[in-house]
């Protein structure tokens, strides 16, 4: 019955929710495409000898695909599967709906599950913190459904939630029918839908490295001991995270977080044939992210107060509340300059926060981005008395 319940949920989240993106996209919306390209060094176009039915590498902070292999391909994530988990966990604990130290108590449902597990007893408690940290250290499939139920007040609510964020994130070749990835058949993701979940969490919920980032620890006041299954925490410069699965059905997954010189990578592996092959494949794609792409970033300079006409005031002071970062490949950064772009005429009254006009900034004369420019205060219409005072102040 609940797999029934959980085909309608993603039915109805899939056909009426928003859709973002199609394959047919390129999932990287840049008008400096082409131009990339041309600049780029020959070996960004070198194929990558991976071992994974389906791979990405993204970069984190703009989302900028660096290298794809049937990266929309329907796969079986297994428990990279709780990259969702962990986020909407991580959601409900920094809006406040939970806290780390909230018990909870072990279902019947719960202490069921099956496959990697900290063997839960029905009506045993622990805290938010220690379920979390056993779901992304030691991936345990009884305290992903735990946290589940939790959080969202039962397995299939908490179900339906990661589908819903799934449609939002613009995910369209995913669909989740439990939160710990066992195998169903109608639990599938693909490996650029994967790096968009990985990215939300890294981005937007950055303690979650707090966890994903722990070697070993321990739970039952020592007694259980927790190995993080992600073994290149050990191994590889800079590794930060984030998830890796594993079932007869869908191979050896891993979704990995690394971090060097300022720059976040997210790198996807799914259907690999062994636990080595994910690792080393992971670890070549993040090697090649690393040794030939850099984030650049710009922010606006200062912008001088725009004239206003008709207004209280004769002019109103600006702001750019955006800036610039853009991932380039190495070696291949140009000169980087800003224009400013105002509206003809700004005729009060000017509400804050109004757009005025637009910040361009180009590479070698391509446009990178544009940012509103926006007025930082109101401007209320001159009245009778404002002119009234205006011709006074320039008789005396």
């Amino acid at each position: 019955m609940k797999k029934w319940i959980a085909v309608c949920l993603c039915f109805l989240v899939f056909f009426t929710g928003n859709v973002c993106l199609s394959a047919s996209d390129g999932y990287d919306i840049l008008s400096l495409q082409q131009y990339l390209e041309s600049m780029a060094p020959a070996t960004l176009t070198t194929e990558l000898n991976l071992d994974a039915q389906g791979a990405v590498l993204m970069e984190a902070s703009t989302g900028k695909i660096l290298y794809s292999f049937q990266s929309d391909k329907k796969l079986y994530p297994a428990s990279v599967t709780k990259v969702m988990t962990m986020l909407l966990v991580m959601e409900a604990l920094d809006s406040g709906k939970i806290a780390e130290t909230d018990e909870v108590t072990a279902s019947q449902n719960a202490a069921s599950m099956g496959g990697s597990q900290i063997y839960l007893e029905v009506g045993e408690v622990m805290t938010v913190q220690e379920l979390l940290k056993a779901v992304a250290i030691n991936s345990a499939n009884d305290a992903a459904v735990a946290l589940a139920e939790f959080v969202c007040g039962s397995e299939m609510e908490f179900v339906a939630a990661m589908n819903r964020k799934a449609s939002e994130l613009g995910a369209i070749n995913t669909c989740f029918m439990n939160p710990n990835g066992l195998h169903d058949e109608g639990h599938y993701t693909c490996a650029y839908d994967i790096a968009l979940f990985t990215r939300e969490l890294l981005t937007a919920h950055p303690g979650i490295l707090s966890y994903t980032g722990i070697w070993m620890d321990s739970l039952r006041n020592g007694t259980f001991g927790l190995a993080n299954t992600n073994k290149l925490l050990r191994t590889y410069s800079g590794m930060t995270g984030m998830k890796t699965g594993y079932t007869k059905e869908a191979g050896h997954c891993l979704s990995g977080t690394a971090s060097r010189n300022g720059m976040d990578l997210i790198a996807v592996v799914l259907g690999a044939a062994d636990s080595k092959a994910r690792f080393a494949s992971v670890a070549q794609l993040l090697d090649y992210g690393f040794a030939n792409y850099q984030v650049v970033s710009r922010q606006a300079d200062p912008i001088a107060p725009v004239p206003v006409t008709k207004g209280k005031t004769s002019q109103v002071t600006v702001r750019v509340n955006e800036s610039l970062s853009v991932v380039l490949p190495k070696g291949k950064v140009g000169e980087i300059t800003s224009e400013v772009v105002l509206e003809p005429t700004i005729v009060a009254p000017v509400q804050a926060g109004q757009q005025v006009g637009t910040l361009i900034f180009r590479l070698d004369g391509v446009e990178l981005k544009s940012c509103p420019i926006v007025a930082a205060e109101t401007v209320e219409k001159a009245g009778f008395l404002d002119y009234l005072g205006r011709i006074w102040q320039r008789l005396i």
